[in-house]
């Protein structure tokens, strides 16, 4: 029994650790925020943190992981229910304004990360363009069954809407900014919906 607790003891302080720096990161900024500042608040030792995270770079990135896994089990989710391929899109911009009205809101994760970390070949940089790679082909595939063509331009311009009300949503009233951005994205379901394929023949 006493093993098994001592075995329990480094998973429990890495995710003290982790939780501790998302909350500081997320709040401060990844640089402005140290080693010793995460280790004092996650009440652990040095030799702790670093048995569990080479690096302040390794940590950052378990970071950006973690908020990774958290926003894919919500598309998950949204996907799990089975609604059509619209309402799953409009579910996904509902939990994106949920997320900007939430309390503490400062911005997008990925794009507060990468504005500090603009080597394109850094692994925080990487990390953030797989998790925005991720996303669009979700809601690429999304708005391929409702039409298949030209589904990724109209992601992009949903992931574009939701950077900028992202943006947004920690500078002005979170309840208009998210008004907007979900008028937007009815705005952009429609549009895509009537947009017809290259092989059908435009209404006249």
């Amino acid at each position: 029994m006493v093993h098994s607790e001592s075995e329990s003891r480094p998973s429990e302080a890495r995710s003290r650790l982790l939780k501790t720096a998302g909350r500081l990161f997320y709040a401060e900024g990844i640089h402005s925020v140290g080693v010793d500042r995460i280790v004092a608040e996650a009440q652990v030792t040095r030799a702790t943190f670093y048995r569990h995270f080479p690096s302040k770079e390794s940590l950052v990135v378990a970071y950006l992981e973690d908020a990774d896994r958290a926003l894919r089990g919500q598309a998950d989710a949204a996907i799990a229910a089975g609604l059509p391929a619209a309402d799953t899109v409009r579910a996904l911009g509902s939990s994106i304004a949920q997320g900007i009205r939430s309390p503490g809101f400062r911005g997008c994760a990925f794009l507060n990360a990468v504005a500090e970390y603009p080597d394109p070949e850094h692994p925080v940089h990487l990390a953030v363009l797989a998790h925005r790679q991720w996303f669009l082909d979700t809601v690429t595939g999304l708005l391929a069954q409702i039409r298949e063509q030209p589904a990724e331009p109209a992601a992009r311009h949903f992931v574009m809407m939701r950077d900028g009300a992202m943006a947004a949503g920690c500078l002005f009233d979170p309840a208009l900014v998210c008004e907007t951005f979900l008028l937007g994205v009815e705005g952009l379901l429609r549009a895509h919906a009537a947009t017809p394929s290259p092989t059908e023949p435009a209404d006249t």
